[in-house]
């Protein structure tokens, strides 16, 4: 996605008279406004609808009407990212230098190494920034610090590092507090509402695998009663009702289950689904059984995977996890997998 589509305006070419009569990359004009388009188009990504094109043209951008001595801010490339930055930015005059993260946001881009040393010192030079502010401070999202050697920045560049909050919307008031940041600026929040707005990611996730367990299930259903009975609903609607716990209550209440590790957090709702869907929807014993297993096993599934997407835990606590928990959950959907086929076996008998 070119930068027209996220508020931008024309470029206006910036030449900068040198030895070698340079001709930096243009400055383009960004508006705090945000447009339905915007809302819309962050709605799709939220359901990893082109997510991986949802990106803005990299470069040096005016926020309002600059002046040399106005703040430079520097974010990711990542569309979703720029929106929740320059709305905040209403009635604010700053620079906001894009680095090319590949589309991806500033945290993880920080951790892959595209939102780095090596980029920004490279953004400077092909916008030439040194040209356009008189100051030399950069602030920088302070989810981005792991991949920005600062003392490396200065060397090359000149220019000093700061690290702005950890949330946009906090821009405002530490830009009027003079580039100070309260304790709370550098919290990083991960309440319900941070976890429910990650959800749609998890449950486009696992939409394939939740498919094919239908899919199957019904293949069985019908190979054990010869036709489609009332009873499906009795295997299908507990699947169904695993991968929402999975991927929907368990971040919602992820505070609260009893547990340290993901895995059995998930693993606790999925045995309470299982048993409550039993009792709604009853089935036969070899078949209810074997359905508590695969629920089990996928609610545990789900929720191990949310660890990628929670402040909670560490990079080495969630290979850990993985470690334990992933042979655990295979062999309790195996187990399941197994009596339902015994199931279909002894009916067929």
């Amino acid at each position: 996605m070119q930068a027209r589509g996220c508020g931008c305006g024309g470029a206006t070419g910036l030449q900068v008279g040198s030895s070698e009569m340079r001709t930096w990359s243009p400055v383009r004009d960004l508006t705090a406004a945000i447009s339905w388009r915007d809302v819309v188009g962050g709605w799709r990504v939220r359901w990893g609808i082109g997510r991986m094109r949802y990106q803005v043209e990299p470069g040096l951008y005016r926020v309002g009407e600059p002046t040399p001595e106005s703040p430079v801010l520097v974010t990711a490339n990542y569309k979703l990212t720029v929106d929740t930055v320059r709305k905040t930015l209403r009635d604010l005059h700053v620079w906001l230098l894009i680095l090319d993260t590949k589309g991806v946001n500033v945290w993880c881009a920080a951790g892959k190494g595209t939102f780095g040393t090596a980029e920004l010192v490279r953004r400077l030079h092909l916008t030439g920034l040194a040209q356009v502010a008189t100051h030399r401070r950069l602030i920088l999202p302070q989810l981005g610090a792991v991949g920005v050697a600062a003392h490396e920045v200065q060397r090359l560049t000149g220019f000093t590092v700061r690290y702005g909050p950890v949330l946009a919307w906090d821009i405002p008031a530490y830009l009027q507090s003079g580039s100070r940041a309260t304790p709370a600026m550098r919290r990083v929040p991960f309440g319900w509402k941070e976890r429910l707005v990650l959800t749609p990611m998890e449950l486009v996730g696992s939409w394939k695998a939740t498919l094919g367990i239908l899919s199957a299930l019904t293949v069985l259903h019908f190979l054990q009663h010869r036709a489609l009975t009332p009873h499906l609903a009795g295997e299908l609607v507990p699947v169904v009702g695993a991968v929402l716990a999975g991927g929907v209550l368990v971040p919602l209440l992820l505070p609260w289950i009893p547990g340290r590790a993901f895995a059995v957090k998930g693993a606790i709702i999925g045995v309470l689904w299982a048993a409550l869907a039993h009792v709604l929807l009853p089935t036969g014993l070899l078949d209810g059984l074997g359905i508590a297993l695969v629920v089990t096993a996928l609610t545990s599934f789900m929720a191990m995977a949310f660890t990628g997407a929670t402040t909670f835990t560490t990079y080495a606590g969630t290979l850990l996890e993985v470690r334990w928990a992933l042979p655990i959950i295979l062999a309790l959907a195996g187990a399941g997998c197994l009596l339902r086929l015994t199931a279909l076996l002894t009916a067929l008998a």
